[in-house]
């Protein structure tokens, strides 16, 4: 009897010890993805300890590639860090998507990540926060900004203001009727196009007051009036919106340029259920709210924005339209050899 008595008690203990670990989620992602009060309410409801451990992609990928995919529940590596990642390092597992509320994400950004994380049939990673750039337009002395190209109208010599960098080029590139990223797999068809775009730019630059390198210097160029439009991202021209009601984010008509911050597997995930639970705990619009305003960038979560300070709610729905929305341009991962073709198009409009 006794013997039986301890054996029980030992495998009782074990049971339960087992249980306890089960019960954790640990979370490799961004600052802010995870606030508090959002851990709060989880842990509550379903009495999963969350441990996060904040990063960014390339710390992601290096830790998950020294434990070959071990040490965590769920990573967020961003869009076009997910399948490169995975075939050159096998760092993470399919998802089962009959585990994760579909109905929760807005339709077009999950097709646009599960289309560009697809290997071999299986899906890698669903949407979470994201953002875009497009242009910041001051409607009371540019109203007629719609797109890239505009940019360039005779009317705004001097008084427009972007980047040398890749965004600038591909969204002149679409909004020029080209498809960029839909040339990434063909080296040539991309070299015509970022010709196309560079003599473009080269034809605009009377019109450019400076090519703007950091987002203070940009912020400033359109508070003291000295550009009317610019490229740059949603959260900057929400700001200036704050500031003069004049300006604000505009998504241009061939569509603003995304990136999508995603949920993945990592290979060895010890907690799979948990982290299925965080996804679809953290998907429900009212709680994707609570991460927006502490990200700062909106979730993929259908419906959130109608959760956000009114503020921000009011600035994103006179920005974005549905329509906008699905229009967004998602970058893709980016091919060996294209940014040297994009070095030398940036060389060449600068030195014009």
């Amino acid at each position: 009897m006794k013997k039986t008595s301890v054996l029980s008690i030992a495998i009782a203990l074990s049971m339960s010890a087992s249980a306890q670990a089960a019960e954790e989620l640990r979370l490799l992602t961004w600052g802010g993805y995870a606030p508090q009060n959002v851990i709060d309410l989880f842990e509550k409801e379903t009495g999963i300890e969350v441990k996060v451990t904040n990063s960014n992609n390339e710390e992601m990928i290096s830790k998950l590639r020294a434990t070959r995919g071990s040490g965590f529940d769920l990573a967020q590596p961003s869009q076009d860090r997910v399948l490169g990642a995975q075939k050159d390092h096998k760092i993470y597992k399919p998802l089962d998507l009959s585990k994760i509320d579909r109905a929760q994400f807005i339709p077009s950004m999950l097709s646009a990540t599960e289309g560009q994380s697809t290997l071999k049939g299986e899906v890698y990673a669903v949407p979470h926060v994201w953002g875009s750039s497009g242009l910041v337009v001051n409607r009371a002395d540019a109203a007629d900004i719609k797109d890239y190209t505009d940019l360039c109208n005779a009317a705004y010599e001097g008084k427009v203001s972007y980047r040398l960098k890749r965004p600038t080029l591909i969204g002149f590139a679409y909004a020029m009727g080209e498809d960029p990223f839909a040339a990434y797999s063909d080296e040539d068809k991309y070299q015509q196009i970022m010709d196309k775009v560079g003599q473009k730019l080269m034809d605009c630059k009377d019109n450019v007051k400076t090519y703007w390198s950091g987002g203070d210097a940009l912020l400033n160029l359109m508070r003291s009036g000295e550009t009317v439009a610019a490229m740059a991202w949603d959260a900057g021209g929400w700001k200036l919106n704050q500031e003069n009601a004049d300006i604000t984010f505009v998504a241009p008509a061939s569509g603003a340029l995304g990136w999508i911050d995603t949920f993945v597997l990592p290979r060895k995930t010890k907690n799979e259920e948990a982290a299925y639970k965080w996804i679809n705990f953290v998907m429900q619009p009212d709680i994707a709210a609570m991460i927006t305003d502490s990200a700062g960038n909106f979730t993929a979560s259908k419906g959130s924005d109608e959760y956000v300070d009114a503020t921000l709610k009011s600035q994103y729905q006179a920005s974005f339209s549905a329509a906008d929305i699905d229009n967004i341009k998602w970058y893709p991962p980016v091919p060996a050899g294209l940014e040297k073709i994009e070095g030398k198009i940036l060389d060449r409009v600068n030195a014009y």
